[in-house]
């Protein structure tokens, strides 16, 4: 039967391979905005057929925050590229009917696998208020750790799914309690959420291969042996840029070793040289994990942030890429099959008979039900397509001459004029980004979030009953005396401390910055504050700031800003309102010029990218306020002020004038 050669379950794809096998899995997230997504798809069909991952990761946001686009990638994966697929599901902050949705809604798209996370600390049952979603039908099950999900699981669907859960080699970050962060103090809930039925172990990235290997040798030989034999992933973050490491490891309380973050620091201006590097110390990581022990086959897992070029060299210098057998195109009418591992049908490739050729047709036809009359081929941009006639027992064939694994994996790793199509969109840098890559947006996909536990938030920013009091928040923030704000984790950098003063003016004003950026005017890109990129190029930078305003000033600032030319203006409020002098413009904010290359454009301001900022921007107002009891003064401050601000990004074109935006908005 067919239903026996397709294994669905990770345990039974690790299970089928020789006990001295290596595979990987990739992870990516829901995209933030349309063009995201169709780009995505182009990606994942490239990155399938040259890299042919074991499974990949498709990551929840947080109370369930990116359900319905996680489920949408999800169907994409498993039903419409034929990827294995692991469903991320937390479980805090949602209550039993969102987790039986989710879980009903994966069953319904064939998904076998669920990784089982707790998600963010829970804020609103610590004052008595209902979790996310509809009214609790049954209280058996509360969620409040991951071995509660994993026990439900198995409750309500058996062994239906395959179930993994996560692990951390330096210990979980506790933001409460940071002094205790140990793998020896995680220990007791590890083992109690594998007892509950856990079915593989994966854990959080690192980049102290030392510090993971002693970690996997603690769970082996842990007197409960429950780790004894089951899989465990250890997950590794391709090095995209040197400001997203420091950011990363910093969010997950990875350390990062000495030696390494000497190599990285002394590259640390050269972007490219810092891919480079990183390629170099992943690996490295790898062969050494290789070269130990494993009771079954050797899993890796890489946090991909939606990017692929990295991943792929990483995965090529490591031989994890496996083998695929040129028959097989000439066998199996779609692309997506090449993921079939060989040693999945009997006998091999060459051996498979009619019949069970004929079942993995039908299978394919009732998965993916376009018209094979009418052939669309991706042009691997991801982006445009070309449709082309092809006879029946041809549609869905993709021919050697363009598609060889050995084609798309150069063009994975960038090479050639359709390797921009895997790195157009290299340099990222969060929601700043062109809004139409895959990693545009917060670069972990977990949705909107704090990033800071309840007792966290309340010793940075207190307990708010007036407006001022905000905005000494965003004041100390500037200040430097405050580490984070709700909009940002992170102090400000050396390039925003050069218009300090300005921004301090405008917050004192009431009009509370959550992001800018000075002029710049042909810097070298080695420059140690403003570069960025490979060496000897020169790059650019707009004047840009983005700010709250009370509505009650809104209209008169938006009235100065509609008669000037030189400027690009987009606005919104948390009731859908929106407001822009050029709706249509694509605002080119940062570039650089480099020796060789096309002009590259790593920030780019549009009504797409502003419109998906402006709704995780007011739900972070809302996070804030789910911080404090619903009735308090705090809670009830802030919910006012997030009906009545309007956000507003202003772009002023005349770089040259260094002080030109500043002059327009401080002058009375």
């Amino acid at each position: 039967m067919w239903t026996a050669l397709v294994m669905e379950k990770i345990t039974d794809k690790i299970a089928a391979l020789p006990g001295d096998a290596n595979y990987f899995s990739l992870e990516f997230f829901p995209p933030k905005t349309p063009m995201g997504s169709v780009n995505l798809r182009g990606r994942l069909e490239r990155m399938s057929r040259a890299l042919r991952p074991l499974f990949v990761n498709v990551t929840w946001g947080a109370g369930g925050s990116t359900a319905a686009k996680s489920l949408e990638l999800a169907e994409i994966c498993q039903r419409q590229l034929g990827l294995t697929t692991c469903l991320h599901l937390t479980c805090t902050n949602m209550n039993k009917s969102l987790v039986d949705e989710a879980l009903d809604d994966a069953k319904a798209l064939g998904i076998r696998n669920i990784m089982a996370l707790r998600g963010d600390p829970p804020r609103n049952d610590e004052y008595g208020e209902e979790p996310m979603g509809h009214p609790p039908d049954d209280m058996e099950f509360t969620f409040t750790w991951a071995a509660d999900l994993v026990r439900y699981i198995r409750k309500r669907h058996g062994d239906y799914f395959c179930v993994g859960v996560a692990a951390y080699p330096e210990g979980h970050a506790d933001e409460s309690y940071p002094e205790i962060q140990s793998p020896l103090h995680d220990m007791p809930y590890l083992v109690e959420k594998t007892k509950a039925g856990a079915d593989f172990v994966m854990t959080q990235l690192f980049f102290d291969v030392k510090a993971y290997l002693d970690f996997e040798k603690l769970l082996r030989t842990h007197p409960s042996e429950v780790f004894k034999s089951i899989p465990i992933i250890p997950g590794l973050m391709p090095v995209q840029s040197y400001s997203i490491l420091k950011r990363t490891t910093k969010l997950s309380h990875a350390k990062i070793p000495e030696e390494i973050l000497a190599r990285l620091e002394a590259v640390k201006g050269d972007d490219e040289a810092v891919k480079s590097v990183g390629v170099d110390i992943l690996g490295e990581i790898v062969e050494k994990i290789k070269d130990t022990q494993s009771p079954g086959p050797r899993g890796f897992h890489f946090y991909t942030l939606n990017l692929e070029k990295a991943v792929a060299f990483i995965l090529e210098r490591c031989d994890l890429i496996p083998p695929s057998t040129p028959a097989s195109r000439s066998l199996i009418d779609s692309a997506a099959v090449e993921d079939i591992d060989d040693h999945l049908l009997p006998g091999g490739v060459n051996g498979v008979n009619n019949e069970v050729r004929m079942a993995i047709r039908r299978r394919l036809s009732s998965v993916n039900s376009d018209p094979h009359n009418l052939v669309i081929v991706d042009n691997l941009a991801g982006s445009r397509a070309r449709a082309f006639e092809a006879p029946a027992d041809e549609a869905g064939i993709p021919k050697d001459s363009v598609n060889t694994r050995a084609n798309t994996l150069a063009i994975s790793e960038g090479q050639g004029s359709l390797g921009r199509e895997a790195t157009w969109d290299d340099y990222p840098n969060g929601r700043w980004g062109d809004a139409r890559s895959p990693a545009y947006g917060e670069i972990d996909g977990y949705g909107v979030s704090l990033h800071a536990s309840v007792s966290q938030a309340i010793k940075l920013w207190g307990h708010p009953t007036q407006r001022e009091d905000i905005a000494n928040i965003f004041l100390s923030h500037l200040a430097g005396e405050l580490e984070a704000i709700p909009w940002s984790e992170e102090g400000l950098n050396e390039e925003t401390a050069s218009i300090r003063s300005e921004l301090l003016q405008l917050n004192r004003r009431g009009w509370w910055t959550v992001a800018s950026q000075p002029a710049v005017n042909g810097i070298r890109s080695d420059d140690r504050i403003y570069g960025w990129g490979p060496k000897n190029g020169f790059v650019f930078q707009k004047p840009f700031v983005e700010f709250f305003i009370p509505s009650s000033e809104w209209e008169g600032l938006r009235q100065k800003l509609a008669t000037n030319d030189d400027i690009t203006f987009y606005a919104g409020n948390s009731e859908g309102s929106s407001d822009s002098n050029n709706a249509d413009a694509v605002d080119a904010v940062t570039w650089g010029a480099f020796p060789g290359k096309e002009i590259v454009t790593p920030t780019i301001i549009e009504e797409i990218s502003f419109k998906a900022w402006l709704e995780e921007a007011f739900s972070i107002w809302s996070e804030w306020q789910r911080v404090y009891p619903p009735q308090s003064p705090t809670a009830k401050l802030l919910r006012e002020v997030k009906e009545d601000v309007w956000l507003v990004s202003i772009i002023h074109h005349a770089y040259i004038e260094k002080d030109a935006l500043w002059k327009l908005l401080l002058e009375h």
